[in-house]
């Protein structure tokens, strides 16, 4: 391992130890959340058609939402993914993102301590404003300030 990147681990591994002390965000915390929000998606009426139409393994996408929510939250680096390649040709609009960030904030609430639950749901609030941004732009669509996502006419 050269010298680099054994620096750059370090680094990682301090801004963890210091996202954990502020925060009480852990892998366990991680693993909880994520697990009891996509059970509250799972048995929604707006969300659960679009991932059941596109997850065949729940098992294997839970561990890799852990990996990437872990990546996000505690910098672990865990996840290794192109989440937006992932998600554009998938038919949703901006209710389907209001939905998703409002059982997001809601499982954060019940999962997490205040600080950890605002910590987890800013960045649920930036990534999904990317993704739907990114979606939009490869629907060839340009959103403005304030503007959503439309549904695809089909």
């Amino acid at each position: 391992m050269s010298h680099s990147s054994d620096s750059n681990q370090d680094r990682r591994s301090a801004a963890k130890l210091a996202i954990e002390r502020e925060t009480g965000i852990n892998e366990v915390i991680v693993k909880d959340l994520v697990h009891h929000f996509y059970a509250q998606v799972r048995n929604d009426e707006s969300l659960a058609p679009i991932f059941e139409g596109h997850i065949s393994d729940w098992g294997i996408h839970l561990n890799r939402m852990c990996d990437f929510w872990s990546s996000v939250v505690l910098i672990s680096g865990r996840y290794h993914g192109q989440p937006m390649q992932k998600h554009i040709l998938l038919p949703v609009d901006g209710k389907h993102f209001d939905r998703w960030l409002e059982l997001f904030r809601e499982s954060a609430r019940q999962i997490c301590s205040p600080i950890a639950a605002d910590y987890f749901i800013q960045r649920a609030e930036r990534i999904a404003e990317s993704m739907e941004l990114g979606i939009a732009g490869a629907r060839g669509e340009m959103l403005m300030q304030g503007e959503r996502l439309q549904p695809l006419v089909g």
